[in-house]
């Protein structure tokens, strides 16, 4: 094995390291080059109820790439540090998170990718300008606007059910819980279409992170900092909801919890925005479906056609 080989086949092994940014310490998955080196930092933002594992598929692609790869847990998650408090989640400081860990990389140039509440994160971090934004990538959640214009369905409105259950103290939890989290995997697996890419070994993970001491409330506290401060209202106003970044959207079909009719017009809100759908699969896109997922995102990043899903 050449030196050559040996660096590319060390900047594609995952590896886990603790950063400090603000307040907090972020438990943080990495790829790429090690230390400060690397200009181009991709982040990558997971969703509910998972962990920065469920990007294990994209990171080596991204480093492969020439990106250095970091796939935070989120505030609440893994050992990343848990404050207390349903305003400690308020989209607001979620958001924050994302560009100081941006500012303690040094790096000079910034993507996300993001999925499920991720996503949400990184909608408000572009809308926002928080951070100058090179590309974004976003899978199976609407843009704030896209989607506070197709109002509120009943059809949508029962698909959310969930949402509401999320606002009752203690249950929630003691529901998800339940057996070492035994309900966090079946919510997972129960909502795939392809359950064979979630074994028993893959939710573990998301078992045990949720079994942390305080780790589902603090998850939970995502939904009911949403609720309760309306944290995503002014972000959904057409006036302020543009995004000159560009965008490359992906979205399964066959999510269980948010219609395909929620990305409807997210070009009137996203100027450079490709959005590509995917039948025949889940919420779970980045996991489900990790082959296709990585050729569009390997293409929309290195400036080629994005392929349709199932066309090479």
């Amino acid at each position: 094995m050449s030196d050559r080989d040996i660096v590319a086949e060390t900047n594609t092994k995952i590896r886990t390291e603790f950063v400090h940014a603000g307040d907090l310490t972020f438990e943080v998955d990495m790829c790429g080059p090690i230390g400060n080196g690397g200009d181009r930092l991709a982040i990558c933002l997971h969703g509910f109820p998972e962990h920065s594992f469920s990007w294990r598929y994209q990171l080596p692609l991204l480093a492969r790439l020439g990106y250095r790869v970091w796939a935070p847990n989120q505030r609440g998650y893994g050992a990343s540090s848990r404050p207390e408090g349903v305003a400690n989640y308020h989209v607001d400081k979620l958001v924050e998170d994302v560009g100081l860990l941006y500012d303690a990389s040094g790096a000079k140039e910034l993507t996300i990718l993001a999925h499920d509440w991720g996503a949400v994160i990184a909608w408000v971090f572009a809308i926002k300008q928080t951070r100058p934004l090179a590309r974004l990538i976003i899978m199976n959640v609407p843009h704030p606007a896209a989607a506070a214009a197709q109002g509120r369905s009943l059809a949508q409105l029962k698909k959310s059910w969930y949402m509401f259950f999320f606002q009752i103290p203690w249950l929630p939890e003691k529901m998800l819980g339940h057996l070492a989290a035994r309900g966090v995997g079946d919510a997972i697996v129960n909502s795939s279409c392809d359950p064979d890419m979630f074994p028993d070994d893959v939710l573990d993970v998301y078992r045990n992170n949720a079994a942390r001491p305080g780790a589902l409330t603090a998850m939970l506290n995502y939904y009911r900092a949403l609720f309760r401060f309306k944290s995503l209202k002014e972000y959904g106003h057409p006036e302020i909801a543009k995004i000159e970044t560009p965008t490359l959207m992906i979205w399964g079909e066959e999510d269980v919890a948010l219609g395909k009719e929620l990305t409807f017009n997210t070009d009137k809100f996203v100027n450079d925005l490709t959005l590509r759908y995917l039948p025949g699969v889940s919420h779970w896109v980045q996991q489900e479906a990790p082959d296709t997922v990585n050729a569009m995102v390997a293409a929309f990043l290195t400036g080629e056609e994005v392929p349709e899903a199932g066309n090479p």
